[in-house]
């Protein structure tokens, strides 16, 4: 079996299953293109009626685009022009997923961070589990919320899509439904059930929309516990109201609660070039549509491919493991701003 699963059934039902487990289904160029293949076929096809994404293991459904995969074609010194590809592919992926004209459900299960967020987030029936790990955690590697986060976070309740583009904060299913980037709560052990209904109802007789409709009320349960964002909430939206790096810190600084301690910690053990292009990207983002944002996306992203802070920021969180990266700029204070608006220019 190959890295994607691609199948469809009698019933109408396209069914793509990324299967690279070993990897928590990290993406490749050639998964990317699978499922872009799938879809553009698929969208023609009167035998295709309902789209299901889903995975192989319980343990993700994605972990995001293979960024160790550009660390080793740096340090081997090859053309990063397959690294430039694969964002483009995946930007179009993405945006096609966002666009589909036939209903996807995606059952976001397990890890689904960055790459993985990406292409779901279009899906008409986002799924969460109790398994569910979900996450933005670009800055952790001294990269930037890119697949068009700067578009869907700031959709998002108050400034609780800065918070997350900023932090890479890893979010339980509560949050990520507060967020609006879920829309189904199922508990695991319910979710055969619900993959069994997608397989077996017969979609080329009954009215989809209410058919899925019916499913997803069937097997969703009530979420019994408020996250940590939505608890929050107030919090977050005095802090990261502001419009830079360094008045969020000092916002931060100045609130006593455990909550703004923890988070502040958290910002200052990022990369300072991916916190200030980052909200600068958030703030960009509040009047961008969808398609500009992934064109910005893709002009920031071959920017941080330039930066030597990026491939040291996957070194030390994916490749080494060693947690104790070594950046350029040590503080937010030292990034100056003509740099941070140089990732924006074509």
């Amino acid at each position: 079996m190959g890295q994607i699963i691609i199948e469809k059934n009698e019933n109408g039902l396209g069914t793509i299953l990324l299967n690279r487990p070993e990897a928590l289904n990290s993406l490749t160029f050639d998964m990317i293109e699978a499922m872009k293949g799938a879809l553009e076929k698929w969208q023609d096809d009167e035998a295709v009626k309902v789209v299901f994404i889903g995975s192989t293991t319980e343990r993700a459904l994605c972990a995001g685009g293979d960024m160790k995969m550009m660390y080793e074609a740096k340090m081997a010194e090859k053309n990063m022009d397959d690294v430039h590809r694969f964002f483009h592919l995946e930007y179009v992926l993405d945006e096609m997923v966002h666009t589909y004209e036939k209903p996807i459900v995606a059952i976001l299960n397990g890890i689904v961070m960055g790459g993985g967020v990406g292409f779901t987030y279009g899906a008409d029936y986002k799924i969460v589990t109790d398994q569910t790990k979900w996450a933005m955690p670009e800055t952790k590697i001294s990269f930037f919320p890119d697949v068009a986060a700067s578009y869907f976070l700031n959709l998002a309740p108050g400034k609780t899509g800065r918070y997350v583009a900023l932090t890479g904060e890893t979010l339980a299913a509560s949050d990520v439904i507060f967020l609006k980037a879920a829309n189904v709560y199922v508990k695991t052990d319910d979710l055969d059930a619900l993959i069994n209904g997608l397989h077996e109802t017969n979609w080329h007789e009954e009215n989809i929309e209410e058919t899925l409709l019916s499913i997803m009320n069937r097997h969703r349960s009530p979420i019994d516990e408020t996250g940590k964002i939505e608890r929050n909430l107030d919090k977050i939206n005095v802090h990261f109201a502001h419009d830079a790096v360094e008045e969020i810190f000092t916002s931060l600084e100045r609130d006593e609660s455990d909550f703004a301690k923890e988070t502040l910690n958290t910002l200052k053990s990022l990369s300072p070039i991916s916190l200030k292009v980052t909200l600068e990207l958030m703030k960009r983002g509040e009047t961008m549509s969808l398609k500009e944002s992934f064109q910005t996306d893709l002009i920031v992203a071959k920017r941080f491919l330039e930066i030597d802070d990026f491939y040291e920021g996957v070194r030390s969180v994916l490749v080494d493991k060693d947690r104790d990266p070594k950046y350029d700029y040590r503080s937010i204070e030292e990034v100056p701003n003509d740099f941070v608006q140089s990732f924006f220019n074509k």
